[in-house]
């Protein structure tokens, strides 16, 4: 994942963006796109063609999943999860987690630094 992507907006301004509209697929692939980078916050949209996946990893900062559309498997420190739209799922800092795309899915991830 690129992090040095300009997001797409602008933390000191509002605007208003449809996520339906934002979400990008890619054939046999995963697209990120920052929405908002923020001091403490990072919004990232993501869209997973099916049977796409992350590897396990972790990160150091706190992370919640919105799940936006379509189906994915979440495995938190090895205990599968299947996941929906509308599924909302919070990860403390530093846990083992991979993620697989059962079906084409696009979730919204936002990392709060503690």
């Amino acid at each position: 994942m690129a992090m040095s992507e300009q997001p797409l907006m602008d933390a000191k301004a509002e605007k208003v963006i449809s996520l339906a509209q934002e979400t990008q697929f890619a054939p046999n692939g995963i697209v990120s796109r920052t929405l908002l980078r923020a001091q403490n916050a990072r919004v990232v949209l993501f869209g997973f063609a099916e049977g796409q996946e992350l590897t396990e990893h972790t990160s150091t900062q706190s992370a919640l999943v919105q799940i936006l559309s379509g189906e994915c498997e979440f495995a938190l420190a090895g205990k599968a999860h299947a996941l929906k739209a509308g599924d909302f799922l919070h990860m403390p800092p530093n846990l083992p987690h991979t993620v697989k795309a059962t079906k084409q899915f696009s979730m919204l991830l936002t990392l709060v630094k503690p």
